[in-house]
């Protein structure tokens, strides 16, 4: 069975999408296939470069890197939002690719959940 877990909340400023990697990174380490999608604000997680001491946090970027080591297959970001983001798939991390959200998208997982 496989699962889509949606992440629409920016990086920083919120527990939210955090707890949401933690949670795909746990099915992964149970082999249950898990893919991430970035939507809304939530594609500015996929961003390079991030500089979060400015907000006194640490980067997300290594944790998402290290995302297909954990078994995360996937990460997504929805094309919309990165065009709203100003956001190039260069702009992106390595495993990152730009997709449409929508329903045929989310009818290939058997389980789809948001966080927030």
């Amino acid at each position: 069975m496989s699962t889509l877990i949606i992440i629409d909340q920016p990086p920083y400023g919120s527990w939210d999408g955090r707890e949401a990697l933690d949670m795909a990174f746990s099915l992964a380490a149970f082999d249950q296939p898990v893919s991430l999608l970035f939507c809304g604000a939530g594609v500015n997680w996929l961003r390079k470069g991030q500089d979060a001491a400015k907000v006194q946090q640490k980067s997300i970027e290594r944790n998402l890197a290290a995302a297909p080591i954990f078994g995360v297959e996937v990460l997504l970001a929805d094309s919309d939002a990165c065009g709203r983001y100003g956001l190039a798939e260069t702009d992106l991390l390595e495993h990152a690719i730009i997709t449409d959200f929508g329903p045929e998208l989310t009818a290939r997982f058997d389980h789809v959940a948001f966080a927030g």
